[in-house]
């Protein structure tokens, strides 16, 4: 079958920028680590040397966009290949925007040490990216301000090699990735892990009904609302209108919105019914899932959004109806993660439609394979990807596109909500 991601136009409008969030032990954002994927077989450039790509995410992306747009102002984790750093790319960009990733490829460390000692003392700060504990690393690892692990089995080998490098290395953070669950991150956590970097945050922890504040109660209502098949704006108004906070917030909504008509909101319902069905069923969802993942990591409502926006504009070929349904689909994708339940139960709960339900939990038709191909970006699954395919075939240019868009959309609205 012919890949449906081969192109034959020029390589450098084929450049793509994935991100993923880095934590505190607190579930704050604390950076992002930014990934290059250029190629047309698998998002990470595998037709590229470390060189090029390095090369290409300083010149066309970096350079291009700004690290500050593509990191929501957070400080951002840049790979960089031997060259790189001998060419010295990073005074290309501000000591206070980056942390350059010395990446486990990396040659001639030796040399590689006097370039960045230099580096150091203009300000640049490293990590070690992918410690193996091999001894050729001895040298780096008393200059780098980051030492980064990935997540072994059994855990107990992760846990005693980051108690080695805290009694060893105390200068330098501990950084841990690839966590897969919540069982994953408590127990580093209790060893003193400074940052974590995986999906732990996109999966339920447990099941407590008991903590859903009255508040909680009340957006989920009207959460169940905005997903019914017909819209009544008399009951959303009264369910938005037991909660100060949810009516200033869809207020300063409507009256951003009809800014250019020269005209104010000043009531909730005349709020509403400007906004319009479309538009209440889109940012009410968003606004319920500020509310209820207030205490989850905002890196969570993000990702609901940047899947929202990106089915949605995947999908425009389609038309506005089946837009909208997508743009529902990715946002209410993240709920499972939010209200700790699983995808079945919002199901049941919110009586989503058989297209919702058959997209969510099986990736059915166009609006499932669109969701499929969001969670295989994330991921950098391959083989997801490939499957998320539909018979057009979009380009892998289109793809990467339409995903930076929705992230920065994502970064956007989550800034204007709250």
């Amino acid at each position: 079958m012919e890949n449906p991601l081969t192109e034959h136009s020029p390589a450098i409008d084929q450049q793509f920028i994935a991100r993923q969030a880095i934590f505190s032990a607190d579930r704050q954002t604390y950076a992002y680590e930014l990934l290059y994927r250029d190629s047309a077989s698998n998002f990470f450039p595998s037709h590229l040397t470390d060189d090029q790509a390095t090369g290409r995410m300083f010149f066309d992306a970096l350079l291009l966009h700004g690290i500050d747009k593509l990191t929501n102002n957070h400080r951002a984790f840049i790979n960089l290949s031997t060259s790189g750093l001998i060419l010295e790319l990073p005074h290309l960009v501000s000591p206070k925007q980056a942390v350059i990733e010395i990446v486990e490829r990396t040659d001639e460390v030796e040399k590689v040490c006097g370039y960045v000692e230099q580096m150091r003392n203009k300000g640049y700060i490293f990590a070690l990216d992918d410690y193996d504990g091999d001894k050729k690393w001895q040298p780096l690892l008393s200059q780098v301000n980051y030492i980064k692990l990935e997540v072994e089995v059994p855990l107990m080998r992760t846990l005693l090699q980051v108690k080695r490098l805290k009694r060893e290395y105390p200068h330098a953070k501990i950084v841990v990735e690839r966590i897969e669950d919540y069982q994953t991150f408590t127990e580093l956590v209790n060893v003193g892990v400074d940052l974590y970097q995986g999906y732990f945050f996109a999966k339920p922890e447990m099941m407590n009904l008991k903590n859903i504040t009255p508040l909680k109660l009340v957006v989920i209502d009207l959460m169940k609302l905005v997903l019914r098949d017909s819209l009544d704006f008399s009951e959303v108004q009264s369910k938005v209108a037991k909660d100060i906070s949810l009516s200033a917030r869809v207020l300063k909504m409507a009256n951003g919105a009809c800014k250019s008509a020269k005209s104010s909101i000043s009531s909730l319902s005349q709020a509403i019914i400007y906004l319009g069905e479309d538009l209440i069923r889109q940012f009410i969802t968003v606004l319920a899932l500020s509310e209820l993942g207030q205490d989850k990591p905002s890196e969570l409502t993000k990702l609901g959004l940047t899947r929202a926006r990106f089915i949605a504009d995947m999908l425009e070929e389609h038309g506005d109806e089946v837009m909208s349904t997508g743009y529902l689909v990715g946002l209410v994708s993240v709920l499972d993660a939010i209200l700790d339940k699983s995808i079945a139960e919002i199901c049941e709960e919110f009586l989503l439609s058989e297209e919702c339900r058959s997209a969510l939990s099986d990736h059915n038709g166009p609006i499932g394979k669109m969701l499929m191909l969001a969670k295989a970006i994330e991921v950098d699954d391959h083989e997801l990807m490939i499957a998320a395919f539909l018979p057009q075939k979009p380009s892998f240019r289109h793809i990467g596109k339409t995903y930076v868009s929705a992230l920065l959309y994502a970064d956007d609205t989550l800034s204007f909500i709250s």
